[in-house]
């Protein structure tokens, strides 16, 4: 149907139980006119039944198929037109801070410690339906990946291109990160603001605590991830013949890179916030927001313009019904009957 879409198409076969009538109501007047034949003569049918009307009989079927036909297409929910209107969401805003430094390349955690930090951070997409969500990647400087938005999906595409060949500086600088994300609220109050951050720990800024002190001044929390473990990996590095190699020292040693998770729990304790790690939970993000991001203060959220259908079922109902009260109503004889 041109210009017409249907909120539920799934409920389309209902339409078409009007075929299944119009087959077994077509049989069954071919059945009665075949055994009408038997008992009486065709010339000898108007007197035997008189005012009988094979049109009407035939008219009340279609009539009953048509009904049931437009009542199912009613039950499609067709749609023409649709209303803009802004979307109001209840939830807080969330600043994700994630690290992409050469030592999250590290394989103590499979595939990679980014790669678990990627899953990690969309589980919480698939979780906070409501809150606005804004992505920063960092190493040795900070960058905005995407800004407080509801849009999951660009979100999700964002979060596959942080790559720590973007990093313009490396190494780790929490307090970069940590200070761009502060100047992502509005300012207005930490109740209904958090940072996630999701990193190895290793803050060779050193100027992480002094950041999350700020925070803490302003209200708002800081949750932390650990990604890797304590034991430590390696970092792989690609030289230039393509060969895989693992990063060196100034001595030659191989560098080994380890979680440094006394540091990020006191840095997120000194928010008020909370602190987990890959080693202490299976989805330790999904946990922190479970147990505690969860629980903050929500306020309405204004988000984007939400298209609302124009649901028109009322049409096609209205049509059927008549269809039926019409087909009630109508007898198989005519009024008049010859006399006899």
């Amino acid at each position: 149907m041109i210009g017409v879409d249907f909120l539920r198409p799934a409920l389309g076969l209902s339409a078409l139980a009007g075929v299944l009538v119009l087959l077994v109501g077509g049989y069954g007047l071919a059945r009665r006119r075949a055994e009408l034949s038997r008992l009486v003569a065709s010339r000898r049918l108007a007197a035997f039944l008189p005012g009988l009307s094979w049109t009407r009989i035939v008219l009340r079927l279609l009539l009953g198929v048509l009904a049931l036909f437009l009542i199912g297409l009613s039950a499609t929910g067709p749609v023409r037109g649709y209303t803009y209107q802004d979307a109001v969401r209840r939830g807080i805003d969330l600043v994700v801070c994630l690290d992409t430094s050469n030592s999250m390349l590290a394989r103590d955690l499979r595939p990679s410690r980014l790669e678990r930090a990627r899953r990690e951070v969309k589980g919480l997409l698939d979780r906070s339906a409501g809150d606005r969500i804004g992505l920063l990647a960092f190493a040795g400087d900070s960058r905005e990946v995407a800004p407080l938005t509801h849009d999951r999906a660009t979100l999700e595409g964002l979060l596959q291109e942080a790559r720590p060949e973007d990093n313009r500086l490396g190494g780790t600088d929490l307090a970069a990160a940590l200070s761009q994300a502060l100047d992502l609220f509005d300012g207005r109050t930490g109740a209904h603001e958090a940072i996630v951050l999701l990193t190895d720990g290793e803050d060779l800024g050193g100027q992480g605590a002094e950041v999350a002190r700020r925070a803490a001044e302003q209200g708002i929390r800081i949750y932390v991830v650990g990604v890797g473990t304590e034991a430590g990996g390696k970092i792989p590095i690609v030289g230039p013949d393509g060969r895989e190699t693992f990063l060196r020292d100034n001595q030659g040693e191989e560098v080994v890179t380890r979680l440094d998770g006394a540091s990020l729990r006191r840095l997120a304790e000194t928010t008020g916030g909370d602190y987990l790690s890959t080693e202490n939970s299976a989805t330790p993000l999904e946990d922190l927001y479970a147990a505690r991001i969860s629980r903050l203060e929500g306020r309405d959220l204004e988000g984007d313009l939400r298209r609302v259908p124009h649901d028109r079922y009322q049409w096609t109902l209205a049509l059927g019904l008549a269809c039926m009260l019409i087909e009630t109503g109508l007898r198989e004889t005519s009024a008049r009957r010859r006399r006899p």
